[in-house]
């Protein structure tokens, strides 16, 4: 369930004033956020962030399609690592 249209999207102010602060002063390094949970808005687009999955930091450049997408969807919290694996057994002669 998506939140309420009266609310708006949810982006998190800090971040959002970075933004704009990086945009007026021209600087393109990448910004760190914990704020798996903010919206990307049209401010972010062509902005780099490091965004926290729990254990470090995984860079990503923001571009139009990502737009109404949240933070969070980018930076994986889970590595996967396979399904099971076959495992051949020998079979006996008797």
């Amino acid at each position: 369930m998506g939140r309420s249209i009266k609310k708006g999207p949810y982006v998190d102010e800090k971040l959002l004033k970075k933004v704009t602060k990086q945009k007026q002063s021209g600087d393109r390094t990448a910004i760190k956020t914990w704020a798996r949970s903010c919206q990307i808005p049209p401010e972010f687009v062509g902005h780099s962030f490091m965004i926290h999955n729990g254990k470090n930091f995984i860079t990503v450049s923001v571009v139009e399609n990502m737009v109404g997408h949240r933070l969070g969807e980018f930076s994986p919290t889970r590595t996967f690592r396979g399904h099971g694996k076959v495992v051949a057994r020998e079979v006996s002669k008797t």
